[in-house]
């Protein structure tokens, strides 16, 4: 069986027809595989979910109990069909999977969904899988994606602190995934004071804390006089009248696009925080220069560059032109 056969994309995304599924499907379709819960990946309404634990909770806990029609948590290897499947750590967010999709006597392809290879505290690290074609996100696909140490970026916040001890530090994070990472990221660094969080923020901290994340001690950011200095809200938060209760705040920003001058500038940050929860340039290339597949499909993101990369590698390589996916986490 041919690659392209076992695995291709349709309107409502990857399908694979010897199992009858789709993978992240855009639109409700009888049978989905979800790598992960963020809403550019894991929709409502399918008849069928199949995901981790923590992905099917996460989703019940941003669209309510009837999000699908069934559910089934991913066991470590799994026969759909004509097809074994298997859900593999992605290092993205809590729960966030690559999945391996492996024909009878044919190829294996593995959907990285969205991933990252630096240590993250929050969730499960990346599992490299051998694979005959590997499916990669582009998000940072472009060689001027090269992202520091998330610690430097946290030891430029605390001086921020240290330097301006009157102001509050307003730090714009996505509430699933980055702003977790952002107070993990924190409290290793011997922060221990309360942080604020918006109240946007609190259904999935609480979660992760079930999940055994430690996040230390958590205000709500709601009453007039925020006993915290360090305040972080979902960047949405940063165009509504909330933001207008803090007094000459500092207003940050963590993701992967404060790399980008012109972004920071675009959003007002003061202070930048070039922090992701994804692959960089290196991270990224050096994925694919590891695993060494047959074959590279490129989707989410900026392909061309990720293409270019490969041909000069002598990779065979394609892009996914997946229509409907957006980073929703940066």
């Amino acid at each position: 069986m041919r690659a392209e056969d076992l695995l291709f994309p349709t309107k409502a995304g990857l399908y694979c027809p010897e199992g009858d599924f789709h993978i992240d499907p855009l639109q409700p379709v009888p049978r989905a595989l979800i790598t992960h819960a963020h809403s550019d990946h894991a929709r409502m309404g399918h008849g069928a979910v199949m995901a981790t634990r923590e992905t099917l909770d996460i989703m019940r806990l941003r669209m309510g109990e009837g999000f699908a029609g069934t559910t089934e948590i991913a066991g470590a290897e799994t026969r759909i069909g004509g097809v074994s499947v298997g859900f593999h750590p992605a290092g993205h967010v809590l729960g966030s999977s690559q999945i391996s999709v492996t024909a009878v006597n044919g190829p294996r392809i593995v959907v990285s969904g969205d991933y990252s290879r630096h240590p993250n505290p929050t969730c499960a690290p990346f599992v490299p899988v051998a694979c005959d074609v590997f499916v990669t996100e582009a998000t940072f696909g472009l060689p001027v994606f090269n992202f520091p140490d998330p610690a430097t970026e946290i030891a430029r916040l605390l001086a921020s602190m240290a330097e301006f001890p009157d102001r509050p530090h307003l730090i714009g994070a996505y509430a699933l995934g980055k702003a977790q990472h952002l107070i993990a990221l924190v409290r290793a660094a011997g922060h221990d004071a309360p942080i604020a969080i918006h109240g946007a923020l609190k259904t999935l901290c609480d979660y992760y804390q079930d999940c055994g994340v430690p996040l230390g001690e958590l205000i709500p950011a709601t009453a007039d006089q925020v006993p915290a200095q360090l305040v972080i809200a979902p960047p949405s938060a940063f165009a509504s009248p909330w933001v207008q209760r803090f007094r000459d705040p500092v207003i940050g920003f963590a993701s992967g696009w404060m790399a980008v001058r012109a972004r920071a500038r675009q959003r007002g940050a003061e202070l930048p925080l070039v922090i992701s929860d994804h692959v960089d340039w290196l991270a990224l290339t050096g994925t694919l220069t590891e695993l060494s597949p047959s074959e590279v499909w490129v989707t989410h993101g900026t392909e061309d560059g990720v293409i270019r990369w490969c041909e000069l590698a002598q990779i065979a390589a394609r892009p996914l032109r997946l229509v409907g996916y957006e980073d929703e986490a940066e």
